[in-house]
């Protein structure tokens, strides 16, 4: 399986690459008020990826934060649960067990991944 994943990855480098050199014409791409830029059309397709990747990544960044926030509110709430206090005899001044946290008492958290 290993090799297969570096032969995908192989194959996917070298067709890219095969598409950059095939595509080393100029392209011009045109802005507002007469401006424009002149390069190599993957230079111009690199860009466009990276300028993509930025915006989305942009995009998701509030929605980061709320989730970030939320588990943050909430984590010390369920660290730091105390158990109920003993009704037993006062003699006994042994220092309580500290609390066992299971899985289950945890917040739920979810895996990203591609």
């Amino acid at each position: 399986m290993k090799y297969l994943m570096w032969l995908l990855k192989a194959a996917i480098f070298f067709t890219l690459f095969a598409f950059a050199l095939n595509n080393q014409h100029d392209a011009t791409v045109y802005f507002f008020f007469g401006t424009y830029w002149r390069a190599p059309l993957v230079l111009v397709v690199l860009a466009a990826f990276a300028g993509g990747l930025v915006v989305g990544a942009l995009g998701m960044l509030p929605g980061w934060w709320k989730h970030r926030a939320a588990a943050a509110a909430q984590a010390p709430s369920v660290l730091h649960q105390h158990p109920p206090a003993a009704t037993g005899s006062p003699a006994s001044s042994a220092p309580a067990p500290a609390p066992s946290i299971s899985a289950t008492d945890l917040p739920a958290v979810r895996q990203h991944g591609l």
